[in-house]
């Protein structure tokens, strides 16, 4: 069995040195290794031993040839350069240094299965030899690594096929080879491996494929890696001055000397051709060995390190030779005179000859049974369960054909799942209806959908299927890996072999480029196609249709993502049916986002290029992954791979998994000719970018023609990117640059690349009708220096025998630091976690499937970021009206409390004052706003960055919000201004006669006093006294508002610009109004008189109604008429007639008949409101409210009674209870607003989408017909009833309304009760003197401390405290005691008060107003449907709207039939059909372009066909009754129209509006 190898505690002693004691054995995994952390941005310098082994792993896996190059610890002394010092020579450093075998057998040992094949793999990359027999470190244990090599595919190019161009492509281990071993004696001087490196190595630089004594550290003795047999490959490119051997040769070396490891060299003497022999001489027992292996059947070679003179070496090689019974041609001298190079030529030149004898060949797969016997662990026994179930189903496969194995197998991946991804990407784009109607096309789609899908739920799951679910399901993650590699190895090799004689057909067809031809090989090889992900595809399917209850489909999810944790990938798109799984995908990843505690950040990278251009190497390389290269297969679509981020590394990059995309490549060459092509990758493109945060693109500089096609493609979805706000970082590749000066050499290549990029920017903007997008950079951040990467060839030589190339490595690696430290500091957007990125997907693939890509509220995450948004600005908005109308509120006070008997000078002043303070204030809030919209944008959450081309319309909201404000302000102080100027001559008169009454009373006390008169008798003096006193008082003039007065001026000065006043001037104008308003032909100038007739008639009457409301509301409140009024309902008129102008191309006459028509009418109502307002100030009815007052006075006075306590009660009921009355009516518009806006009811107006919700949910509950009508034909008057009744509701609920006056009563009462403590005191706090004319300054005192608050009418004051008596500290207690009588008096009305409306009507402020403009917007309709505009504030550039409907509900119909048209505008706009109306001229117009009339209405085709389910219903609901209303025929719904019920409607609805 050999002599002592080193014992175990040799090899525990050397991995405790590395730091590898924990993983031994086998506990080192590969996923552990592919996690990102700060080793990945910084690469970690060697200080110490157990560095070691991760820098080597970390090279490695960047496919580094300079991994090996670090087993040594750098001296921190200083050099010593004196040849002379003897310690120099006798130091013994080997404490810092570990041989590379030593540090490639310890990870091996360390390495789990995976990571094992992994090492191999991508040292085979770097053609390093691999391990065939792994020591173990005790006595002849060793282990035959053949799983580890099961993933080594070479592709080499034999002689006999370079002129076909054929070549072969085979996992090496299967590969039957000649098979040479290397062994040696213990004293062989000569350096076989270096022999070997010279012989393989020849024409590639002599690259090092085994480690040897010259390289640094192959000099440090071993200590674990004697007895490790590694094996290397040599494979031809087919060209003979290239090629060092015609054919394939596996070559094996083995370390250390024979002596050592006597099972390895029977081992390999037993499955080689032939064995090499290096020695210098050959010892007895060396003899005995080579003696004992006599029987076996193997050529032996003796290669001896001639020493001169040394001739006892050679003897004991001549008896070696006599005894082993060798011819003389078996030995080969290196002579002392040879240098290597000629040696290694004379060795080759022997190799060849052995090879041209060669018969029998080998491959490591057979070698496992030698190795068993001879006691050797194979490395891939442990797995036999997993590969037999793998073989279970491969044999399910047979010899028969793939496809129709597939079939019967994979059944739910056929024809069928590829039909329903056609249906329903026609579903959204309707290309082929033909002359059907789209409505019915949609029907009939889904119709086959829904029978398709039928098809797809009864069928079973499959053998194969069953028994591929089985082993996924195993709790034994070791087993499902196993399982899993076994499928892939199997799978691949087999489609190697089938797929070979199509790939041949198929390049031929192409360089004939028969299309037709090309297309069915191209099918042909997608059926024949079999790999691992069409497995995953099935399951994936299986969960998406198989219907419930299946038990078998429950687990299915989550044990994908396990997968995908474990770092498999997940297929994203089906390349072969161009669809998504959405249902599938969506279910894994939430399961995956459990399982990681919902903390999945993530950074999604992905790499776009042509076919073959390297992105899958580029990725593998960057992140140490192994997306297939090169499978023998043709796999499509888009793959996505987890790696998780390390804990080190999670709060710089904001992510808790890094996920890869990967794709399949843009512009096959074979396929471009394809009529498909362009589209599907277009599509892909648009898909991927669209999810990733970095997109790579590889380009070539060489193929100018493939580069613009890859440019245009993913220009466009650049630009389809920014047009739904995502703006992904882009980095260009240059891949196969030479030379250190490459950089600078690029320069022009890079300015030649802009200029491409300039130039497909442009084109694709015109194809998305974005003519202001000129340059690459209005849609993407590029910087020409740093978004350009230039990466050297892969390779360093001519492959298969080429080394990957060290520039290439480092060029990635560099790339990958910067990627990672690009995003570390420059990352934007706040990261999407799983649930946000499905959406997203959902979002992208919808946006692909319609080909749709500007802006769409169907978009969720965008339409959930742009309503957060009008959430916010909502309130923001309030907040700025509430501030400015209190403000406006108190200047309106001040205004009032002005003192009457100032000059009118002084009160313009004032009002000068307070209008320049609003502006100032007005201002200071809009920055306020400003700014709060300013740091929304500035957050990194809630997407703000989707919604940032919104931006400047909320800015523009804000202005426009200011502008209003101040414009409603200065108007509104005009009017406090005007009404004081009104009263102030009926209060000049009262003040008058109240001083005569006054001295005419206290004449009558002074004559009446001492009398014996009855008190009747002194009434009936005081009553003919009064009369006398007020004769005289005349009544105010009236205004002039008909006739020739206000209105008409008003009227004159709009109507000056037209020749109308010969008609004002013959118009009887109070009599306008009065009869119905019917519009005549001479009203509009259009050809289709008939129809726009009747549509104006619909339009005048709302436009009546509309006018009609806001005079009444103006009527309603308390006050005088001002001419402001009509100058506002001629502003409301003209924005009416805008509209009819644009939709009805009506003329001057009809405006001049409708303005006299609601002019008219508002004259009437305004001067009745004007009458009232004289009436109620009249000084006669004024003096005669305190009749009775003054004759309680009279009274008292002559029987010289005590009146103080009635004096404080007049006090408080005439001066005090409608001071505080007021008060509480001046706040309570905005308590009102505050309660419903933070009440239950606050979603209703938290945005405009929330509030067309809710109202549609409740028509649709109510099911009244005649609120459909009024909400579609008269939409504002509906929505002012509907929120007026709301408010009215809420109101009346456990009484608010009484509950909020009562807390303004509280708070006024308490600042009454305040000022009547501090105007008690004087100046200096000390109590007013009790005497009657305290009671003076105690009143004076009082108003001063209130008139912030409240208006104490002077002359109610004046006449209550008419001679008073009475001192002043009884007056206050008095009055004291009748503030809290007029509280609780006022609480009974409160409470005792039903009559909501009427105290809505006369607050100043009213809340149905103010809830108005927050909701109702711009009041734009879509000219198509008229459903109402939901964009946010009045200032947007694009209306849109969540849900359209049918154009019948608005009365729209056919020309020649009359019946309601039932088609959808969401639909027609997808479609090339024509619309013709008045804005067209009646002239016919593609609905596609309808921005052409149309351009600030955004209409996007629905998101499904079921977003309209709602307005559908309510059609065939009410079809006749609908028909009935317009005067029309009922529409011809659709058949699965009338398969809809309300539930589904309502769900319609709360998807459309994105209600959870």
């Amino acid at each position: 069995m050999g002599a002592e190898g080193p014992a175990p505690q040799a090899l525990l002693s050397f991995l405790s040195k590395l730091g590898l004691e924990k993983y031994y054995p086998n506990r080192l995994s590969l996923q552990s290794l592919l996690e990102i952390n700060t080793n990945s941005l910084n690469e970690k310098p060697v200080s110490s031993l157990e560095d070691i082994p991760w820098y080597f792993l970390r090279k490695l896996f960047k496919i580094s040839t300079k991994c090996r190059s670090c087993t040594q610890l750098t001296s921190n002394q200083k050099e010593n350069n004196d040849i002379w010092d003897l310690d120099l020579y006798t130091t013994d450093d080997s404490d810092n240094k570990i041989n590379p075998l030593d540090l490639m057998v310890a990870l091996f040992l360390c390495a789990d299965s995976f990571l094992q094949q992994e090492m191999s793999l991508k040292m085979s990359m770097c053609q390093f030899s691999v391990p065939l027999l792994l020591p173990h470190g005790n006595k002849s244990r060793c282990s035959l690594m053949l799983w580890a090599l099961r993933d080594i595919v070479k592709e080499w190019r034999p002689h006999d096929l370079s002129e076909s161009r054929g070549f072969v492509e085979d996992n090496i281990v299967q590969a039957d080879l000649p098979f040479y071993s290397f062994v040696r004696l213990k004293n062989c001087s000569l350096s076989k491996s270096q022999i070997l490196n010279q012989v393989l190595g020849r024409d590639q630089q002599n690259h090092n494929m085994f480690i040897h004594r010259d390289m640094e550290g192959g000099g440090v003795k071993r200590e674990i890696s004697n007895g490790l047999v590694e094996v290397c490959w040599f494979l031809p490119c087919g060209k003979e001055n290239l090629d060092i051997f015609q054919e394939p040769v596996a070559f094996a070396n083995m370390r250390g000397d024979i002596h050592e490891s006597l099972t390895q060299l029977s081992f390999l003497c037993q499955v080689s051709t032939v064995t090499f022999v290096f020695l210098d001489n050959v010892e007895e027992n060396e003899l005995k060995v080579l003696t004992s292996l006599k029987n076996v059947k193997f050529e032996l070679f003796l290669v001896v390190n001639q020493k001169e003179g040394n001739v006892k070496d050679m003897m004991s090689v001549k008896k070696t030779l006599e005894t082993l019974d060798l011819p003389k041609n078996r030995i080969i001298v290196k002579k002392t005179r040879d240098n290597a190079a000629e040696f290694s030529k004379k060795l080759c030149e022997v190799i060849k000859a052995c090879l041209s004898d060669v018969k029998a060949t080998t491959s490591i797969v057979n070698m496992t049974d030698k190795a068993v016997e001879l006691g050797l662990f194979v490395d891939e026994n442990k797995s036999d369960q997993q590969n037999k179930a793998a073989k279970e189903i491969m044999d399910g496969i047979g010899v028969g054909l793939i496809p129709q194995y597939k079939s019967q197998q994979l059944p739910l991946q056929g024809v069928k799942w590829k039909r329903l991804s056609k249906l329903e990407k026609e579903e959204c784009r309707l290309n082929k209806s033909g002359g059907s109607s789209l409505e019915e096309y949609k029907s009939y789609l889904q119709d086959e959908k829904q029978r398709i899908r039928k098809d797809l739920n009864k069928l079973r799951l499959s053998k194969g299927m069953e028994t591929f679910i089985y082993n996924l399901s195993t709790n034994d993650k070791d087993k499902r890996d196993f399982f899993l590699k076994w499928m892939k190895l199997k799978l691949d090799s087999h489609s190697r072999k089938k797929l070979s004689i199509l790939r041949n057909k198929f390049k031929e067809q192409c360089k004939k480029k028969d299309e037709e031809e090309v297309e069915k090989l191209d099918q042909a090889l997608v059926e024949s196609s079999l790999g691992v992900e069409h497995y995953m595809r099935e399951m994936g399917l299986i969960y998406e249709f198989l219907p419930e209850p299946h038990h078998e489909r429950y687990h299915l999810p989550s044990l994908a993502a396990e997968l995908l944790l474990d770092g498999y990938p997940l297929e994203l798109l089906d390349g072969d049916a161009s669809n998504t799984p959405e249902v599938w995908v969506t279910d894994v990843l939430m399961e995956l986002h459990k399982k990681v505690g919902k903390k999945s950040r993530l950074l999604v990278l992905t790499v776009l290029g042509v076919q073959s251009s390297g992105k899958s190497t580029l990725l593998n390389t960057m992140f140490g992954v192994q997306f297939p290269v090169s499978s023998g297969r043709c796999t499509r679509g888009a793959y996505m791979l987890f790696l998780k981020v390390g804990e080190d590394l999670k709060s710089d990059l904001n992510s808790d998994f890094i996920v890869l995309i990967d794709t399949e490549g843009l512009k096959s060459p074979d396929l471009t000719q394809l009529e498909e092509s362009y589209e599907h990758d277009n599509q892909l493109a648009t898909f991927v970018i669209g999810l990733s945060d970095v997109t790579i693109i590889n380009i070539s500089m060489e193929n100018t023609t493939e580069m613009k096609d890859v440019l245009q493609i993913t220009a466009h979805a650049f630009l389809r990117m920014k047009e739904i706000g995502k703006k992904p970082i882009c980095y260009f590749v240059h891949q196969n640059v030479a030379g250190v000066s490459a950089d600078s050499k690029c320069l022009t290549e890079r300015k030649h690349l802009l200029d491409q990029l300039n130039e497909m920017t442009e084109i694709a903007a015109e194809m998305e009708k974005q003519p202001s997008i000129k340059a690459f950079t209005d849609i993407l951040d590029y910087d020409i220096d740093k978004n350009n990467w230039y990466i050297p060839g892969l390779w360093h030589g001519t492959p298969p025998m080429a080394p990957v190339n060290t520039g290439y490595s480092e060029a990635v690696a560099d790339f990958k630091k910067h990627l990672l430290e690009k995003m570390k500091r420059d990352r934007i957007s706040e990261p999407s976690q799983i649930p946000e990125f499905l959406e997203w997907m959902r979002i992208l693939w919808k946006a692909v499937k319609y080909e749709n890509f500007i802006f769409s509220f169907r978009n969720t995450l965008v339409a959930q970021a742009y309503d957060n948004l009008c959430k916010e600005f909502s309130d923001w908005e309030w907040e700025f009206r509430k501030e400015i109308l209190s403000w406006q509120t108190e200047a309106e006070l001040e205004i009032s409390n002005a003192d009457n008997e100032s000059e009118v000078e002084t009160w313009k002043k004032l009002e000068e004052s307070k209008i320049s303070e609003g502006s100032q204030k007005i201002k200071n809030e809009q920055k306020k706003m400003e700014k709060k919209l300013s740091d929304y944008y500035n957050r990194k959450d809630r997407h703000v960055n989707l919604i940032e081309r919104y931006k400047i319309d909320f800015s523009n909201n804000i202005k426009s919000l200011a502008k209003e404000i101040q414009q409603s302000v200065n108007t509104k102080l005009d009017c406090v201004l005007e009404l004081k100027l009104s009263t102030k001559k009926a209060q000049d008169i009262q003040r008058t006669y109240r001083g005569v009454i006054e001295e005419q009373v206290m004449k009558l006390v002074n004559v009446c006093r001492d009398s014996k008169l009855s008190d009747e008798q002194l009434i009936q003096e005081y009553e003919r006294m009064l009369n006398e006193a007020t004769t005289d008082i005349s009544d105010l003039k009236e205004q002039d508002i008909t006739g020739c007065g206000c209105v008409l001026k008003i009227l004159r000065k709009k109507f000056s610009n037209m020749k109308v006043n010969e008609v004002l001037q013959n118009i009887v104008f109070n009599e306008n109004g009065k009869n119905p308003f019917t519009t005549t032909t001479d009203h509009v100038d259009s050809k289709e008189i008939e129809d726009t007739v009747k549509a104006l008639q619909s339009f005048a009457d709302s436009v009546i109604e509309s006018c009609r409301q806001f005079v009444l509301d103006k009527v309603k409140a308390n006050g005088d008429y001002h001419g402001y009024f009509t100058w506002a309902l001629q502003e409301k008129i003209d924005q009416f007639m805008k509209q009819s102008y644009e939709h009805h191309k009506t003329n001057e006459q009809f405006e001049i008949h409708l303005k006299l028509h609601i002019c008219g009418f508002a004259s009437n109502e305004f001067l009745k409101m004007h009458k009232k307002f004289l009436s109620d100030i009249n000084p006669k009815t004024q003096l005669e409210k305190y009749k009775t007052q003054y004759l309680s006075d009279f009274m008292d006075l002559c029987r010289e009674r005590d009146h103080c306590q009635r004096k404080a009660s007049e006090f408080s009921r005439s001066c005090l209870k409608p001071a505080v009355e007021d008060y509480i009516n001046r706040s309570l518009g905005i308590d009102i607003v505050d309660e419903i806006l933070s009440s239950s009811h606050s979603t209703e107006y938290s945005s405009r989408s929330y509030f067309q919700y809710n109202i549609q949910r409740e028509l649709l509950q109510k099911e009244d017909f005649q609120s459909f009508v009024k909400y579609i034909s008269r939409y504002e008057i509906f929505v002012k009833d509907w929120i007026f009744q709301h408010i009215i509701q809420k109101m009346s609920e456990e009484k608010t309304l009484c509950k909020l006056k009562n807390k303004s009563l509280e708070i006024i009462v308490q600042k009454l009760e305040a000022a009547t403590e501090q105007a008690s005191k004087g100046e200096d706090a000390v109590l007013l003197p009790d005497n009657t004319e305290s009671i003076t300054k105690f009143i004076r005192n009082m108003r001063k401390y209130l008139i912030k608050y409240i208006s104490i009418s002077v002359e109610a004051e004046k006449t209550t405290l008419f001679h008073i008596q009475s001192t002043c500290r009884p007056f206050i207690h008095s009055l004291k005691i009748s503030i809290e009588e007029m509280k609780a008096q006022l609480q009974e009305e409160f409470s005792k008060s039903e009559n909501i409306t009427e105290t809505l009507n006369k607050l100043p402020i009213k809340p149905q107003d103010e809830l108005f403009k927050r909701v109702f917007g711009c009041g734009k309709q879509c000219p198509f449907c008229k459903v109402p505009c939901e964009a946010g504030g009045k200032e947007h550039q694009q209306h849109h709207a969540a849900v359209h409907r049918p154009r019948g509900l608005s009365g729209f119909r056919y020309i020649d039939s009359k019946k309601l048209l039932q088609t959808l505008c969401t639909t027609d706009v997808s479609n090339d059909f024509i619309f013709k109306n008045t804005d067209t001229k009646w002239e016919p117009h593609s609905y596609i372009e309808y921005r052409t009339y149309y351009p600030d209405w955004n209409i996007p085709p629905d998101p499904t066909i079921e977003s309209s389910d709602y307005w559908k219903y309510i059609l065939v609901k009410y079809n006749d009754r609908f028909a009935e209303e317009y005067k029309a025929k009922p529409a011809d719904v659709p058949e699965a129209w009338k398969r809809i019920t309300k539930k589904q409607a309502l769900k319609g609805l709360k998807d459309a509006f994105n209600i959870k």
